[in-house]
């Protein structure tokens, strides 16, 4: 980060890419939580009870989506030939009443492959509704998600995190698999630099996968030789 304002003052950058993400800072690491896999897993089924709970939140968890996207999508944002959702709106409730706006950035506009799991349960939960055509396939407000998050955590014994920590923990489940911030960023709809700066902590766990490889690419270099 000083480096780069180093070069906007004395060098000609025009600013500093850095900034737009600032710093992640202990406070905003602390307030990033996450679940393991196995700790949605159980929440998951806590709340099965109640399908649209219960298919709203598997979107959240397997696509990675924001809150207002997820709330924003109807029945046409769906291709299940091709697996995929496209994510091209957001819902706010605003004065009492429902809001459909256009996402901030081109970023947030995109299309999403879906695991083939949650393209059949997906084409299962639309086909269960009745009339909805061009409507929300979510007919609710954030508060419903809140609420809901309370009561599975309640249930099913896991910590309680905020429903977009639901989205991190999609994120950290990707890093862990390996995918690179490039990848992950195209996913969820950001920056790739976004995702470098504000998961920076979980990254430093493939060190010493990377060590091991490069061992290994200096003793295959030895043996030749």
């Amino acid at each position: 980060m000083a480096i780069l304002n180093h070069a906007v003052r004395h060098y000609g950058l025009k600013s500093n890419p850095a900034s737009k993400v600032g710093y992640i800072g202990s406070k905003e690491a602390e307030e990033m939580q996450f679940w393991t896999k196995e700790e949605y897993q159980r929440f998951a089924e806590a709340i099965m009870d109640k399908p649209m709970s219960y298919y709203a939140f598997e979107m959240l968890y397997w696509c990675g989506i924001r809150e207002g996207e997820l709330l924003a999508l109807t029945p046409g944002d769906f291709n299940f030939k091709a697996g995929t959702v496209s994510i091209n709106k957001s819902y706010q409730r605003l004065h009492g009443e429902d809001v459909i706006t256009t996402p901030k950035t081109k970023k947030n506009i995109r299309t999403i492959k879906m695991p083939k799991f949650l393209c059949e349960e997906m084409q299962e939960y639309i086909q269960s509704l009745y009339g909805v055509k061009k409507n929300r396939i979510f007919p609710v407000t954030k508060n419903y998600l809140y609420h809901e998050m309370d009561r599975g955590c309640r249930a099913s014994g896991v910590k309680r995190i905020r429903v977009h920590d639901i989205r991190h923990s999609h994120v950290s489940l990707l890093i862990d698999m390996g995918f690179s911030a490039v990848a992950i960023a195209a996913r969820v709809g950001h920056e790739s630099i976004d995702i470098t700066y504000r998961y920076a902590h979980l990254f430093p766990s493939k060190q010493a996968e990377m060590a091991n490889k490069l061992d290994d690419e200096r003793m295959v270099n030895l043996n030749v030789g």
